[in-house]
């Protein structure tokens, strides 16, 4: 007989005294050596450039995220230098964590070794859970620790033990030090809490315990945030915009199928979230998913904004499968299995192929540089700061004595800030993100070499251009740098004055 709702995570785990370890690790080692073996393709994406950038200038908060990305690359760079490898093997753990919690996941809700396999590898071949390991981004991060929060909530209306409070706290004050977007999540776990029979903790001193130690972990960057005018919160206003105008939050629906989880994997989800919704015990879960996508569909968020709730789905859609499994005569069951797995495969090598730089030459890499931008802006940077030295060295001595290097975009900065020292070239001056809080320098340059405007916007704001080089790759690779920016000038100082130009241009990007 079934087990009821109020019986159910209990009876669930009769006869398991344990996780299958072994599978679930070995998934997750597996695809952490693909990323090891293929992270060194090509080279640092913008973003990161951004993010090491920061971590040079450690502090509590940063215009464009809050602090907790920068310090582990900060602690990367101490450890690694710079190597792309080694710098992205945080990003690679945090995924293969993902991998591993999402399967115990599915132990705690009562599923056996089928369940707690199919759930791993639903994960670990879908296309935004495996392109987190690809590269360091907040977004990786923030996605462990949605994973976290759901694995703690699991356990907490389990055992029904308020102490759990504690490490979901925990966890949301870490994601709060790591991605303001966690807070459609927490708003979600509220609306859970109010809306099921969970509300019965809101009287409990470990509920208000959670909600202070994540208050608490998070203070540092609310007192930053304070102290400059919550100037992230006007980053995210310009950056919504500016993602709704181009388009960017188009599709947010038909993500959720094609991005946040793989399409093969889908009937899981739903499954999973239908399961959660008919469960007593379990029913707050599905309202941490509904109220983040409704919250979302509302504000039109970009489509991987919710990719973080689907592991939660899988799991409880595991279990109702392996349950259905269990109904079906032993030729049904298999071929069941084998068309599922099948067809999950070989949409997870389609997906490996479009997402990772499985290959450095041949159609493996045509393909990929085709179907993902993100890898195309990972092309050139090294070619860029080796340009601007060559540009630097063709300058008279009196020029170069006096040379600045301004940037239009936090790609440049991070390239000129971080690659640019082997080429002695001097730091770069942004008006763009935190690299504005940090000002210009003093006594300002005299000569400027220009990146990333065009002519009329180079004459706009300096003196005496001339065109010096163009930005480009030796690899014929289209992206953004080459495509919108390529030209670089040499120009005398701004029209305005330092100060004057620095109150006109706080940009955001």
């Amino acid at each position: 007989m079934a087990p009821t709702d109020e019986t159910q995570g209990e009876e669930d785990l009769d006869g398991q005294s344990r996780p299958h370890w072994a599978p679930l690790l070995s998934i997750a080692a597996a695809v952490a050596i693909i990323h090891m073996l293929t992270n060194g393709r090509y080279g640092f994406h913008r973003d990161e450039l951004q993010f090491l950038s920061d971590a040079r200038h450690m502090d509590w908060g940063f215009v464009a995220y809050p602090p907790f990305t920068p310090f582990v690359e900060r602690i990367g760079l101490e450890i690694f230098g710079l190597s792309l490898v080694w710098l992205r093997v945080f990003s690679v753990l945090a995924q293969a964590a993902a991998i591993v919690f999402t399967g115990l996941m599915t132990y705690e809700l009562g599923g056996k070794r089928l369940a707690q396999i199919t759930a791993a590898l639903a994960l670990a071949l879908s296309p935004l859970p495996l392109f987190e390991g690809t590269e360091f981004q907040y977004t990786t991060f923030d996605y462990l620790w949605w994973v976290l929060i759901a694995y703690f909530t699991i356990r907490l209306l389990r055992s029904d033990n308020p102490r759990w409070w504690l490490a979901i706290g925990a966890a949301v004050g870490m994601g709060l030090l790591t991605k303001y977007s966690i807070v459609f999540f927490i708003v979600g776990i509220l609306g859970g809490v109010v809306l099921t029979r969970a509300r019965r903790f809101l009287l409990n001193r470990w509920f208000w315990a959670g909600i202070a130690l994540a208050l608490l972990i998070c203070l540092p960057n609310f007192l930053w945030q304070a102290h400059h005018d919550f100037i992230s919160y006007h980053f995210l206003q310009h950056i919504h915009q500016r993602d709704v105008g181009e388009g960017r939050a188009d599709g947010f629906a038909k993500g959720q199928f094609l991005v946040c989880a793989s399409l093969i994997a889908a009937p899981l989800w739903i499954t999973g979230l239908v399961t959660f919704l008919r469960s007593r015990r379990y029913r707050m879960i599905a309202w941490m998913y509904l109220i983040p996508l409704t919250l979302f569909l509302i504000a039109k968020g970009r489509d991987y904004y919710l990719a973080a709730a689907y592991p939660m789905l899988l799991a409880m859609g595991s279990v109702a499968g392996e349950r259905w499994l269990a109904s079906l005569p032993r030729w049904g069951r298999r071929a069941t299995e084998a068309a599922f797995f099948s067809g999950l495969f070989l949409f997870g090598a389609y997906i490996f192929a479009r997402v990772l730089p499985l290959a450095s030459s041949g159609p493996l890499r045509d393909f990929a540089l085709k179907n993902n931008s993100d890898l195309r802006d990972e092309i050139g940077w090294d070619e860029l700061v080796k340009t601007v030295a060559g540009i630097r060295d063709s300058l008279p001595p009196e020029q170069q004595s006096k040379l600045g290097i301004t940037v239009a975009n936090y790609g440049e900065q991070g390239a000129i800030e971080i690659l640019g020292p082997a080429y002695r070239l001097p730091p770069p001056i942004s008006t763009t993100n935190s690299a504005w809080l940090r000002g210009y320098p003093t006594p300002p340059p005299t000569t400027i070499i220009v990146l990333g405007l065009d002519r009329e916007e180079a004459d706009q704001v300096f003196t005496g251009c001339r065109l010096a080089g163009h930005d480009g790759n030796s690899e014929g690779v289209r992206n953004e740098e080459s495509q919108y920016h390529p030209d670089i000038f040499v120009c005398g100082p701004p029209h305005l004055s330092w100060p004057e130009l620095w109150k006109e241009h706080q940009d955001f990007g």
